[in-house]
């Protein structure tokens, strides 16, 4: 069987969202690892990481979100934005906004095909499908190798995203690699 086509981008995959002491604990991280080895293997060089940084000052309405979560901008908490496994050679995009769409990140993929999985879906995966679709490139997104802050959010969330049909394609880990 070859690679899927075009590439995976895997958002946020960070200890700060599986520990449970951390505010941003995303219940079903777990679960989704073996999905998230699966597709990375799958997909081989075709491979990005996104991590979530806190930036040395924030600025406009960033200064009131970390008032708010101060937790992550104190020494114990920067361990914690480390990823949850060795990206190995996949080249790894630091970004302090949610979405992920960023600039390196479009130059890797180029016109894609997108396929996504990480967390939150309810948060950092939603702010990175959304402007990718926009731009024009076709996204789908892992329902099963992405997790939210709660079921809820997670199923409420994938269901916004499936209203973007044709540009966003809700699928599964099966379906993702040809299996299903």
């Amino acid at each position: 069987m070859g690679s899927p086509p075009g590439w995976l981008l895997v958002v946020d995959y960070q200890e700060v969202f599986r520990d449970p002491g951390s505010p941003w604990t995303t219940p079903r991280f777990d679960e989704i690892r073996p999905r998230i080895r699966s597709l990375v293997e799958a997909y081989r060089d075709r491979v990005v990481f996104t991590r979530f940084v806190v930036p040395e000052e924030p600025v406009g309405a960033w200064v009131d979100y970390y008032a708010k979560y101060a937790y992550f901008r104190e020494p114990h908490a920067l361990p914690l934005l480390q990823l949850s496994e060795d990206p190995g050679g996949s080249p790894v995009v630091d970004a302090s906004t949610f979405g992920k769409w960023v600039p390196e990140v479009a130059a890797l993929v180029g016109d894609g095909p997108l396929t996504v999985a990480g967390v939150a879906t309810d948060c950092c995966v939603l702010s990175t499908v959304l402007p990718a679709a926009d731009a024009g490139v076709p996204v789908r997104v892992v329902a099963d190798a992405c997790a939210g802050a709660d079921d809820e959010a997670h199923e409420d969330t994938l269901r916004i995203l499936g209203s973007y049909t044709p540009l966003v394609e809700v699928t599964t880990t099966a379906e993702a690699l040809g299996e299903g």
